[in-house]
């Protein structure tokens, strides 16, 4: 995924664009940009490979580079090196995004029909935010390009643009990621992440709409273009990518967590001795179903942060096992002869899970009871590339079904169905397979009801394949 940061103000921001940027670190694991803009300096860009280290380590020694810059945008990334800094008959300007690309071959290829040119990366591969940008500037103004990316690009797009006067920000045409305008004395910023207000002083004035595009300067924040009126915010920050003390669309990440375990736990008759979230995503709803199954909670396994703080991916499969591995530690004195029920946020693969199941048991555990706070994920991510799949046969429920029908495609609705024959014979092969004493997962009824917003604004695609809207019907608005 990834996030990013943008601030600008009367006063010098480096400050507060560094730890604004560092507070979406969560959210992505590759790469880290700055840049900024002075009167006297111009446009100053950085970019930092983040795979082996984090972003305040890599950028900390260098920011005296930004001293004087009273506006900047940072982002932290999941695929491309980013920001930009482009000079076209819009101006110069610096940009940086949040999208996934389907359609970003078709896209290139037409691009070089028109004799556009695109930097040389080492993948060889297309730099998705150089796309967005050339897409921009063949509009006549900053708002008529930002229409024209909506219009061309499948998948989904957020960005934030830094000009010479002021960032524009401008969400996603169907809102699947957020965009958050902050206020305080001097000073606009936006984010991804709510969490990067607070200790900077800011408080949050907007919710940036689906396809809105506003403009924020040191005193003022301006619309540039009005909110789609329909809307798909993906249901995975608040189950997954979102920090506990972020909010979107005004709901508070760790309170659905905690609404969407207490309500399970409600209905939840196995007898267990104890709860215990998977850290981080699964603590939040560990501790509302402690309270809703009245269960006390407590640490079985714990999450080593200082070496392992996030989720570096060595290129070796091995070592990215190990390292999944030393992240969490099982607590051998609370798990001897006990039955725990576990929360976890979702089942992609399996194979951690697996691994983690085996080293519990290993370590004593009686009874594993496993709760999944979204249903089975039965669809590959088209639109934030959540799975991370390069194919939906990477998902443990694909090969469960390719071996119960003999075909990975087979009668997908019905196994995505809550409690159909289907479904709960996918859901006990699943915890045969993990080696798990009972495996239940939440329900979309119960994951939108935590949420608190009507499920046509809340994309669902990843459990029932539904996506509610087309490209056509945001064009017919």
């Amino acid at each position: 995924m990834g996030g990013f940061f943008g601030v600008i103000s009367k006063r010098k921001c480096i400050a507060d664009l560094f730890y604004g940027t560092d507070y979406n670190s969560h959210l992505g694991t590759k790469r880290g940009g700055l840049a900024t803009y002075s009167e006297e300096k111009g446009f100053i860009r950085s970019i930092h490979n983040l795979e082996n280290s984090y972003f305040r380590t890599k950028f900390e020694s260098t920011l005296n580079r930004f001293e004087d810059s009273k506006s900047g945008i940072g982002v932290i990334s999941d695929t491309d090196a980013q920001p930009l800094i482009m000079n076209s008959h819009l101006g110069r300007f610096a940009i940086c995004t949040v999208a996934k690309i389907v359609n970003i071959d078709e896209l290139t290829a037409q691009l070089l029909e028109k004799n556009m040119h695109f930097s040389e990366l080492s993948s060889g591969k297309t730099n998705p935010t150089e796309l967005v940008a050339l897409l921009l500037i063949q509009g006549k103004s900053f708002k008529d390009g930002i229409e024209n990316v909506f219009r061309h690009i499948k998948g989904s797009c957020s960005m934030l643009l830094l000009t010479e006067n002021g960032i524009i920000c401008a969400r996603d045409s169907w809102g699947r990621t957020p965009i958050i305008i902050g206020k305080k004395d001097g000073a606009y910023a936006a984010t991804s992440e709510t969490t990067s207000f607070p200790n900077l002083d800011f408080d949050i004035e907007y919710n940036v709409g689906p396809g809105e595009v506003v403009k924020i300067t040191a005193d003022k924040m301006e619309q540039i273009r009005k909110p789609n009126k329909k809307m798909q915010v993906c249901s995975f920050l608040w189950v997954y990518y979102g920090f506990p003390t972020s909010s979107y669309e005004g709901r508070n990440v760790e309170n659905v967590r905690f609404k969407n375990g207490y309500n399970a736990g409600l209905e939840d008759k196995d007898e267990v001795d104890c709860i215990c979230g998977i850290p981080d995503s699964g603590i939040g709803m560990a501790l509302g179903y402690a309270a809703g199954m009245h269960v006390p909670y407590q640490r079985c396994i714990s999450k080593y942060t200082p070496t392992w703080p996030r989720s570096f991916t060595p290129s070796n499969q091995t070592m990215r096992s190990l390292v999944a591995k030393m992240k969490l530690i099982p607590n051998k004195a609370m798990l001897k002869n006990k039955r725990v029920l576990f929360c976890d946020d979702s089942i992609v693969r399996g194979t951690q899970l697996r691994d983690n199941v085996k080293v519990l048991f290993d370590s004593g555990l009686k009874e594993c009871h496993m709760r999944i706070a979204c249903p089975p994920l039965v669809y590959g991510c088209p639109f934030i590339n959540f799975t991370s799949s390069k194919s939906d046969m990477e998902l443990i429920t694909r090969r469960i079904i390719e071996k119960l029908e003999g075909d990975a495609n087979k009668n997908l609705a019905k196994y995505a169905k809550t409690g159909s024959p289907e479904y709960q014979q996918m859901v006990a092969e699943i915890a045969k397979e993990l080696g798990l004493t009972t495996l239940k997962f939440n329900t979309i009824e119960h994951l939108i009801g935590a949420i608190g917003l009507p499920k046509s604004q809340v994309c669902t695609h990843c459990f029932d394949g539904s996506s509610e809207y087309t490209l056509k019907e945001l064009a017919d608005e």
